[in-house]
């Protein structure tokens, strides 16, 4: 069967992106009654198992797979049809490897590492999770091989599958063994399990559309270069980027464990208090996690596309899509980053009541990290694209002290205690985007103009927020006085308040000319949409 039409980069994100927003309406659905279910304190379990997991998937999946498509991209745009299936032979049997190993760590000590995060009851949850990181090893070599060919259809698509049996599964699991045994940890460990399953439909499905759309790999008469140093190339390529990531996946992993500690060591409360907070504190970064889930397909997107014009010595391209995706990003993340800080409080009590009071407080700080988080994301991938891996380290590293010393300080005060972890976090991606676009700027042949990028969508932003907070002001009062439950009129303001927000948010990107008729074109059915928001 003949290969798929190849993307350009903004259609491709625009796949990914639809992908997300199912996803995201899923993953609500998941986390959402899932941290209801559980309580505070079941949560924390949760989240300490998913961040030992974390750790583990970054060492094995975050720089392999934007290797291999790196790799791919340029094979395929140096038509080297054989170098193109040696380069995913080698990377498979990398990715079964690591994957293996990884998953015996976890399956073999995992009450060591919950003890190791002053959570003994997390040990249940880290077991029920460790078979996931093999599957998603797996996944992802065939994710890396068809986004280097430039298709983000099967990626999309074998994602919503993934969160759909994680859904289906774990809440399933999680409300039954509640019921059944009344235990926080047993039921924990099947909301987590969840995650398992959800791996294997993807693999299974992602398994499929390699061998639909690209079977074996078409024969060419180009000379493939020798396992060993594809192998070598592959790791080159990889180990600067996991090293970048695992830094923060170490440094989050750390978090937990310094959190728990400092609120029990030097602050002062009890073990299952401690967990609470951080329990409330696990439901606030589910919130704080979305708009990077959005701006993700943009950078998977943005990767090959600057590989193969870095290939083809294209720089003033090359230059061009980083401005163009660093400008989009800010367009998508900052008014969600606003809005999360604006409508912290009527958030958390709508999504978690009767969660602890510090939630709305958690959600304000973390709601302005989240801008920095997806900026940070955005310039990472810009430079890994480029062949600068090394400087995303350098980056990440020091946001990272930054962050375990601004949490050592603060979590220890009884009066700060978990408010100091988003503060923490908030400082460290600062440092982090002011560090990369230095280096972009340094390293990019035309440097981005930080004007282009960020004022226009700041101005909109900042009129969005305002009316977001006039509009839920003046709904609460309104609401109150039609409804009896002080839920529902919350609820039904923030509403009204987010419906204003968006109106206001289009209406100014169009008028500033935030977004061009230029991107539009880029876009899946962009023109049109373009004539009809009447974008020039």
């Amino acid at each position: 069967m003949s290969e798929p039409k190849k993307q350009n980069y903004l259609h491709g994100a625009a796949i990914l992106a639809a992908g997300v927003v199912i996803m995201k309406i899923l993953g609500f659905i998941y986390k959402v009654p899932l941290g209801n279910i559980l309580g505070d304190t079941g949560y924390a379990y949760f989240l300490t198992a998913y961040n030992i997991y974390s750790v583990f998937l970054t060492v094995a999946t975050a720089g392999l797979p934007v290797a291999l498509s790196r790799m791919i991209s340029e094979a395929n745009t140096m038509n080297r049809p054989n170098q193109v299936r040696r380069t995913f032979s080698v990377a498979w049997w990398t990715f079964f490897v690591i994957g293996v190993a990884c998953t015996l760590v976890m399956a073999l000590f995992p009450g060591q590492l919950a003890d190791m995060l002053h959570n003994a009851g997390a040990e249940s949850s880290i077991l029920a999770l460790s078979p996931a990181v093999l599957l998603v090893c797996l996944t992802s070599a065939y994710r890396g091989y068809c986004q280097g060919h430039e298709n983000m259809t099967p990626t999309t698509v074998g994602q919503v599958l993934e969160v759909l049996a994680k859904v289906a599964a774990g809440l399933v699991l999680a409300w039954y063994l509640l019921r059944a045994t009344g235990d926080l940890e047993t039921a924990s460990a099947g909301a987590i399990f969840g995650v398992t399953v959800g791996s294997v439909a993807a693999l299974v499905y992602m398994f499929y559309c390699k061998r639909r759309y690209y079977g074996s790999g078409r024969e060419g008469s180009d000379v493939p270069e020798s396992r060993s140093r594809i192998l070598r190339t592959l790791l080159r390529v990889a180990i600067p980027i996991t090293l970048g990531s695992g830094v923060l996946s170490l440094i989050n992993l750390i978090d937990t464990g310094l959190c728990m500690g400092r609120l029990q060591n030097a602050a002062g409360f009890s073990e299952l208090a401690a967990t609470e907070l951080y329990g409330v504190y696990g439901k606030a970064q589910t919130l704080y996690n979305l708009p990077a889930s959005f701006i993700t397909p943009l950078t998977i997107s943005v990767v090959p596309a600057i590989s193969a014009a870095m290939a083809l010595r294209r720089r003033g391209d090359a230059s061009r899509i980083a401005e163009n995706s660093m400008r989009i990003a800010v367009v998508l993340a900052l008014p969600m980053g606003v809005g999360l800080s604006v409508l912290a409080e009527p958030i958390m009590g709508t999504v978690y009541p009767g969660s602890n009071e510090q939630g709305p407080e958690l959600l304000t700080i973390m709601g302005a990290a989240s801008f920095f988080v997806c900026m940070a994301l955005m310039m990472n991938a810009i430079l890994q694209a480029g062949g600068n891996e090394k400087y995303p380290i350098y980056s990440m590293a020091a946001g990272g002290v930054v962050k375990i010393a601004v949490n050592w300080f603060l979590v220890a005060d009884p009066g700060i205690n978990i408010l100091g972890a988003p503060i923490g976090t908030l400082a460290c991606y600062a440092v982090m985007c002011v560090m990369n676009f230095v280096f972009l700027c340094r390293r990019l042949p035309e440097k981005p103009s930080l004007a282009r990028i960020m004022l226009r969508p700041l101005a909109a932003s900042a009129a969005m927020g305002l009316s977001a907070w006039a509009v839920y002001g003046l709904g609460i009062k309104l609401a109150a006085g039609l409804v009896g439950s002080a839920w529902l009129a919350s609820a039904l303001a923030m509403l009204a308040a987010i419906g204003v927000a968006v109106i206001v948010y289009l209406i100014l990107v169009i008028a500033l000319r935030a977004i061009t008729y230029e991107d539009m074109k880029l876009i899946p059915k962009g023109e049109k949409l373009a004539r009809i928001l009447h974008i020039k």
